[in-house]
């Protein structure tokens, strides 16, 4: 039997139109240009990120004090430092700064953005409120405590003359990792601010007059108007944010220690607990379970960023 001549074509027809279309030589001066552009900064990235990366989880499996031969332990340093009081004391304050600390900064970063967004003389306000993150955080630290130190503090001054005649003992043990709370707040709600406000800029101004002809109130524009429109830049910021409190470190250090010991143990968080453990000035340095503490804040900066994203993922809105 004879197939018709249009059948018998089908398989070349298809076999042509499965064959790669030819490269424009735009294209392939752009593919050659790939090798020389792109590998040298791979390779300065795996020198700088990959491979000490990869050296602290090899350093986080074995027993070393910074010199000399190291001793293979395995899983032992997790499980020494799960064991450890400490550690799950740095756990829990390190749950503080991300969570609680990041509640309220987000807090007063969006009342602050809802307040200035239409008040005058707004530039000069944003500059006002970003100014404590200009400063580094040593230099603000050490501010914060002349201001709560007691009972000659700013703070205790002022509440003398208010009537407080007792005013609490800020930098005591029960008291200090609070004010350090309250520090950390305040040191970073302006770079929030700021970056919210800049986003709120950018939606049109017609969407809430809109928004205002249909009786909506500041918080109701705030709700369906300005939080949905911004709401890719408050991933970002919650991502962010979990990078930097997971790490903090200098403001917790300067604050609180004293003659150049480190802070109470009760005062630590991850990054204190690390240092503590790779630089003990009271005993042998045991980098294993510092690195181990590494790679424990590198797995939940990645988990906690994830999960931002997800959260806060929507639709692409475009205005």
């Amino acid at each position: 039997m004879t197939l018709p001549a249009s059948a018998a074509t089908v398989p070349e027809t298809v076999a042509r139109g499965r064959r790669r279309p030819r490269m424009s030589p735009f294209e392939r001066s752009r593919r050659r240009l790939f090798v020389p552009f792109v590998y040298p900064a791979l390779l300065v990235y795996a020198a700088i990120m990959v491979a000490p990366t990869a050296f602290t989880l090899w350093i986080s499996l074995n027993h070393w004090a910074g010199a000399g031969p190291m001793q293979w332990a395995g899983l032992s340093n997790y499980t020494r430092m799960f064991k450890d009081p400490v550690f799950r004391t740095s756990f829990g304050n390190t749950f503080w700064i991300v969570f609680g600390v990041g509640a309220g900064v987000f807090a007063i970063a969006f009342l602050l953005t809802l307040l200035m967004h239409d008040m005058v003389g707004r530039k000069f306000a944003r500059a006002v409120v970003f100014f404590p993150s200009l400063v580094p955080g040593i230099a603000i630290s050490i501010l914060w405590g002349f201001l709560f130190n007691y009972p000659d503090g700013l703070v205790d001054i002022v509440l003398v003359k208010m009537g407080i005649e007792n005013p609490p003992a800020w930098l005591a043990q029960d008291n200090a990792f609070k004010t350090i709370l309250v520090g950390l707040m305040w040191l970073t709600t302006g770079t929030y601010t700021v970056i919210f406000m800049a986003a709120v800029d950018r939606i049109p101004p017609e969407l809430y007059e809109a928004a205002e002809i249909e009786g909506a109130g500041p918080f109701a524009r705030f709700r369906y108007v300005t939080f949905p429109l911004m709401r890719d830049i408050v991933s970002v910021c919650s991502v962010l944010w979990c990078v930097g409190a997971l790490k903090t470190f200098e403001f917790l250090l300067t604050f609180s220690a004293q003659d150049g010991a480190l802070p109470s143990t009760k005062l630590w968080n991850f990054a204190m607990y690390s240092y503590g453990e790779a630089f003990n000035p009271d005993g042998v340095p045991d980098y294993g379970i510092a690195s181990a503490c590494g790679v424990i804040v590198l797995i939940l900066t990645g988990a906690l960023a994830v999960l931002a994203r997800r959260i806060l993922r929507r639709d692409t809105v475009t205005y």
